[in-house]
Order: structure tokens, then sequence, then C-alpha cells
């Protein structure tokens, strides 16, 4: 157990050091291109998905801040992080837009196609790994806050869910560590979507302290460094395994 958490430990604090270099390197590098692959992955894409967007802003905290612009920028810095590490990526959006077809008119019609074009994006990705940012609303228990971990039914879901939930536990909830839970059966991208998949809560938005703290580009870093951290030490474990 040591000897585990020890790693954990270098791993989060490594990325934390790297995730500023990157950000500085990345200015004068190509955005096509990793700026150093120190890391050997097992060639998987991280889909990168930031929840919501557009006319859709989702859960809104009770100041008015919409979970879909938290999202974006947590999503952002995630991807940013694993391209810098050499890890393979792709984004569901890059902006504040909803990606729905041509056709949908109302805003149930967007939300239904903006969900189904998603699917797709992750189902035509080869060797994908769905990895979902949201933020959770409980207006009935305005106390509760922290990052939680869910994950689907395929594959190494619950184990990259395990591996995210320990770094955010190590990071942003100390003193209020969470468990990682199996996704609600309903949620509609976590049920289509074919390959291993979490969705991360990076907190609630029907708290008052967490919401200001959610607007902070130092906590969303946080947030984007134990997410990547943990998805990076599932993996590289993975590989291990696999290594005769």
């Amino acid at each position: 157990m040591f000897i585990a958490v020890k790693r954990k430990d270098l791993i989060l604090y490594g990325l934390i050091v790297l995730f500023f270099l990157c950000s500085l390197l990345c200015i004068a590098c190509p955005p096509e291109l990793p700026v150093f692959s120190p890391l050997e992955t097992s060639g998987v894409v991280y889909v990168i998905d930031a929840g919501h967007g557009g006319e859709d802003g989702g859960a809104l905290s009770a100041d008015g801040v919409k979970e879909s612009g938290i999202n974006l920028a947590v999503a952002r810095k995630v991807e940013l992080l694993l391209r810098f590490l050499g890890a393979g990526t792709r984004m569901t959006r890059t902006d504040d837009v909803s990606i729905y077809s041509d056709g949908a008119e109302t805003l149930r019609q967007k939300k239904a196609s903006d969900l189904k074009n998603r699917v797709a994006l992750v189902n035509e990705t080869p060797n994908a790994i769905l990895v979902s940012i949201h933020q959770n609303s409980l207006p009935s228990a305005s106390s509760v806050h922290g990052a939680q971990a869910f994950y689907g039914a395929v594959g190494e879901s619950g184990v990259l869910a395990s591996s995210v939930q320990e770094m955010l536990n190590q990071s942003v909830n100390i003193g209020n560590e969470k468990c990682e839970k199996k996704i609600d059966p309903s949620i509609y991208l976590m049920k289509n979507a074919a390959c291993p998949a979490i969705l991360v809560e990076c907190g609630f938005l029907s708290n008052a302290a967490e919401t200001r703290l959610l607007q902070e580009p130092s906590h969303q870093t946080k947030l984007a460094v134990a997410i990547a951290a943990g998805l990076l030490d599932a993996d590289t474990r993975e590989t291990e395994r696999e290594t005769p």
C-alpha cells in the first residue's frame, strides 16, 4: 500500500508541474501535436466530453452560474495535459456550443440531437475511452460538496473511475473523500457509449462556496490534473499487466 500511494503522489505532483510547463510550451507549438511524450500509453484515445453547451447550460447555481462553461474549462485543461503527455485525445466540443444536427428546432430536439451526435463521435473513435465532465447540483442539501467519479458498464470503466476518484480524494476532496459509483443506467451518453466510460461530477453548483471555487482557474487546474493523473495511472498499470 505504501508503494502504491507514493506512486500516485509522484504522478499527481509531477503532473501539476508538467501542466504549467505545458501551458507555456503549447503557445509556441502546433495544437495538433503533443509537446512531450514521456509516458508509454496503451494507444487509447481519450474522448473528453464537456457536458452541455450552447442553449443547454446544464445545472445552474443560485446566482446564475452555468454548468456548461465550467465543464468546458476543465475539459480543455484535461485534454491539454493528456495531449502534452503524448496520449491520444479528442474533444466533443471546444467552444460554448451544442453539437446538434440541422433540423433540430426546439430545445428538446436540440438536446436529443446533441446527445446522439456525442455518442456517434465516441463510438466512431477507435480505442476510445470516454471522459465526460459535469457539475452536480442538489439544492435540497446545499452543504453537500466534492468531486465524484461515476462509471459505465463497459470494460474497465470501474477501474478508471476508481483511479480517478483516488486522485480526486488526494487533491480536492481532502477530508471529504468519496467513492466512485456506477452511473444511473438512464444517462443516455454513458448507456450508449460502446467503450469504457466515466463521468466526473467536479463539484456542486448548489453549494455557494464550491460554486465560487469551481470558477477559479487554479481549482479547475487541480481537477484537471487529478483526472488526467487517475486516467494515466490506470492506463500504465494496465499496460504493465499486459507486458510479459
